[in-house]
């Protein structure tokens, strides 16, 4: 939608001309209606949305942040977005569900068929977080000694997975569901009727449905699969993860992370139609963590405080060494967490990633302290020079060491990497730091 359809459409609103709005909205893409829709108050969001064609109403619905899903029912009333919950996509009425406030769910669900009711019910029962929490039970499957002709046969028939790109990996079982593996409808379309549908077979790549939906996910894309079968723990499949399903998954999670590595809750919703309150609550207490947390740098001063008044000088590069050892910390933290978020890395790795950073660190701490002591010494004096470089040498080469071990420890401690991957290291590097940088200033300058 074009600055100026978007200007008229909302003039449009205001001046409550509902007929024009509607035929702006009619002409509109859905993609670009809800990026409309969601720049608007809670107000004008349930109108605009009131004037949209059934359709075009789900696929605006759908494309919602679950949060903000749940403020338009609420906006909106259970009775007016009944249709548009049924015609949901299951994992996303299933996100939607778990948005709501339980008594407005358990009203929504009752709107629902009893056999839509009977799969919504299924997938809740999985943990939340788990892929079997954003799998599709609705899934069509091919068995091994069927002819080719017989599935497509059967494919064209039915009605399961007609609406979405569910038909592109087919899972081949046994009649009790036991996976044995899938096949491509696209061979299935290029092979002989009469052949067998185990002679293009090939074999499956499967997850739990308990396992973290993010590791799913990741698996999905890492191998260029359109599809991933889940199974229960006797082998059976239960359900099917696609790729579109990854994408939004694995998108969830890098915003995540990267709020976190950015010391504030992810907002899970866009940005103007964010309560300040909201925005103020994701940032706030990170803030007061990190306050408390910076106490430890100031006892560090401290202590040293009469180090500095009999060189007031040390003073002068505290920033500096300071925020050199904290970007030298969230780098090593950085690429170690998206190294183990995408498999690359595991927790069993960390002595060799330990040994990799302390080498990186200390060539960068040689770089950077052969400068920064030369300039010191000229500047200042000698002394100064190999107090500034030695401090350098020794905080590029710990923060580095501690930012790329932080990570595995806290996903061995089942934390999320990204909490610890930037705020906290900065803090501890901040302190320790200067712990180093105070005690060299006294060994070399003999304070």
């Amino acid at each position: 939608m074009n600055e100026v359809t978007s200007d008229h459409l909302l003039t449009a609103l205001v001046d409550e001309d509902f007929t024009v709005a509607a035929d702006l909205l009619g002409a509109t893409d859905p993609f670009d209606a809800r990026l409309f829709l969601e720049r608007l108050d809670l107000n004008e969001r349930a109108i605009a949305f009131r004037l949209l064609e059934k359709n075009r109403a789900l696929a605006v619905f759908e494309g919602f942040s679950p949060s903000l899903q749940s403020e338009l029912v609420g906006a909106l009333g259970e009775a007016d977005v009944a249709d548009v919950f049924q015609k949901m996509n299951l994992d996303d009425r299933v996100e939607l569900l778990d948005e709501l406030p339980a008594k407005i769910a358990g009203r929504m669900v009752q709107h629902l068929t009893p056999e839509e009711r009977q799969l919504t019910s299924v997938v809740l029962g999985y943990p939340q977080g788990s892929i079997g929490r954003r799998m599709s039970p609705e899934y069509f499957r091919a068995f091994p000694d069927e002819s080719v002709g017989e599935v497509l046969d059967r494919l064209s028939a039915t009605e399961v997975g007609s609406d979405d790109e569910t038909m592109y990996v087919i899972p081949v079982s046994t009649p009790n569901r036991t996976l044995l593996g899938v096949v491509d409808l696209t061979a299935l379309l290029r092979a002989p009727r009469e052949d067998e549908v185990s002679a293009h077979m090939g074999p499956a790549v499967s997850v739990l449905a308990e396992e973290s939906a993010e590791v799913a996910a990741r698996r999905l894309v890492d191998r260029r699969l359109f599809g991933l079968s889940i199974t229960d723990r006797e082998g059976g499949v239960v359900g099917l993860v696609t790729v579109d399903d990854a994408l939004r998954i694995l998108d969830q999670a890098q915003e995540e992370d990267e709020a976190r590595a950015g010391s504030r809750e992810p907002l899970r919703r866009p940005y103007l139609s964010t309560p300040v309150r909201t925005i103020t609550r994701s940032r706030i207490v990170w803030l007061f963590i990190l306050g408390i947390s910076a106490i430890l740098t100031v006892n560090v001063l401290e202590v040293f405080e009469a180090t500095l008044e009999q060189r007031v000088t040390l003073a002068l590069f505290i920033p500096l060494l300071t925020g050199i050892g904290g970007n030298t910390g969230s780098q090593a933290a950085t690429t170690v967490t998206r190294a183990l978020a995408t498999g690359q890395v595991r927790v069993g790795d960390i002595g060799r990633i330990a040994f990799k950073e302390v080498r990186a660190g200390f060539a960068m701490g040689a770089i950077l302290g052969a400068v920064g002591g030369l300039v010191a010494g000229v500047v200042y004096d000698a002394g100064l020079g190999w107090v500034i470089g030695l401090t350098l040498l020794g905080i590029c080469s710990m923060a580095a060491t501690v930012g790329g071990s932080m990570p595995l420890l806290a996903k061995a401690a089942r934390v999320d990497p990204a909490v610890v991957s930037t705020p906290f290291i900065t803090t501890f590097c901040d302190a320790t730091g200067l712990l180093l940088y105070f005690t060299i200033a006294q060994v070399v300058l003999g304070l």
